[in-house]
């Protein structure tokens, strides 16, 4: 028998007790008439996406929920790369960026230049193409709000660089000179490579007419480049031909679109989805509905809780839950008897960190001819009671793919 499943993904959803929520989660705190009505009639449980206490970047705990192993990981870079459908040739190096603000001393006064959404591509068409030396050149692509690809090309490079990225915003820590990580010339030739393109561009950026608008205005301008993850081209087998399933992703966000084509699923997205809480849940629950009629699996996703987990703004993720809530409502109401719908997430990020952290995330499962347990709220708390018990990422996904019926049975 063959099902289908909608798994719909809450970023950064777990996270811990604050004291401007009365010391509840913002999960705890918001709104959750549609969750707590799936939990109450299906399955929950918690994963730690690779194992208790370790925590996972937005790729890797994407990659694992789309049903790869850690040791898959390709890399931030060919990810973003994919996400934004740039094509990647042997032999590049590509990297993973963030439009960031820094002063003359080279500062990093913010990580996301006041998370700029307006003018990046023009500030990337202006690199795009530049030669640094000896013939290597960088092309560059706008992605998701502050983010940006960069591909270093030319021969003898490697990806065994450092990141620029001080990974420390607004706290006056200087951007990072990149080095080799490993002896080679190739490794030396390309973190030279890279230092001259941070200054070339910063040069360039200074001036550049979206800056000097953003000045007038009284924004941070997008005057320097952070580099971070380094990879080359990614060559994985397709969950979709493993499993012998076809599939489609929903999402604004480039990260998750570039896993889902390394996956092989179809990477479906619009100008109205953004990573923020003004994203068109209707939209994407109206796609999704539309895809798994057609499809085996549909990931739909929605970025803005991890956003507020990142900006310390508990309220605002309790906002970003609610109508992570809702998109899930309108999906249930017009699920198919064929399909369950699973909830999950990629990681947690607690608003008091605001970073990604190794603590579990809960997760459910909504559907056709499921053994219930008795948990009636979807909470961290609660989740810990499920029937599903706590499971690894990949684990929770195995289950989905043996609910769907594409599980090769072991032995005879």
């Amino acid at each position: 028998m063959r099902r289908k499943v909608i798994v719909a993904i809450a970023d950064g959803l777990g996270d811990r007790p604050h004291p401007l929520l009365h010391d509840k989660t913002p999960l705890e705190s918001a709104s959750r008439h549609h969750l707590d009505r799936l939990a109450m009639q299906g399955i929950t449980g918690m994963i730690d996406l690779i194992g208790p206490g370790i925590p996972v970047g937005t790729d890797m705990g994407h990659l694992i929920l789309f049903g790869y192993q850690p040791e898959h990981y390709p890399g931030r870079g060919p990810i973003e790369a994919l996400g934004v459908g740039m094509t990647v040739e042997p032999g590049d190096v590509v990297l993973r960026c963030n439009f960031a603000t820094v002063d003359d001393e080279g500062i990093v006064l913010d990580r996301r230049a006041g998370r700029i959404r307006q003018g990046t591509a023009e500030i990337a068409e202006a690199l795009n193409g530049m030669t640094l030396e000896d013939g290597v050149r960088v092309y560059m692509r706008a992605a998701t709000e502050h983010r940006a690809v960069l591909i270093v090309r030319g021969s003898g490079l490697s990806d065994r660089i450092s990141d620029s990225d001080p990974h420390a915003p607004n706290d006056g820590h200087p951007y990072h000179e990149v080095h080799a990580l490993d002896a080679s010339e190739e490794a030396r030739r390309t973190a030279r490579c890279l230092n001259l393109f941070l200054q070339k561009s910063h040069e360039l950026l200074r001036s550049h007419p979206v800056n000097e608008e953003r000045i007038r205005r009284g924004l941070l301008p997008a005057n320097f480049i952070l580099t971070r993850g380094a990879g080359q081209a990614a060559h994985l087998e397709p969950i979709t031909r493993l499993r012998g399933i076809t599939g489609s992703c929903i999402a604004g966000e480039s990260t998750v679109l570039g896993v889902a084509r390394l996956a092989g699923f179809e990477a479906l997205t619009h100008t109205a989805m953004t990573g923020n809480l003004d994203t068109d849940i209707r939209l994407k629950a109206q796609w999704a509905l539309e895809q798994i009629a057609a499809k085996d699996m549909v990931y739909v996703h929605m970025k803005a809780p991890d956003l507020k987990g990142h900006d310390n703004d508990p309220r605002g993720k309790v906002q970003a839950i609610e109508r992570f809530d809702e998109m899930v409502g309108l999906i249930a109401d017009q699920l198919p008897e064929d399909t369950y719908l699973a909830v999950a997430a990629d990681h947690s990020t607690p608003c008091e960190v605001g970073e990604h952290t190794g603590d579990p995330v809960p997760v459910l499962i909504y559907g056709p001819s499921l053994r219930r347990d008795r948990v009636f709220q979807f909470t961290e708390l609660d989740c810990v009671y499920g029937g599903l018990g706590r499971l690894t990422g990949h684990q929770f996904v195995t289950t989905l793919h043996g609910l769907m019926g594409c599980v090769r049975k072991q032995g005879s």
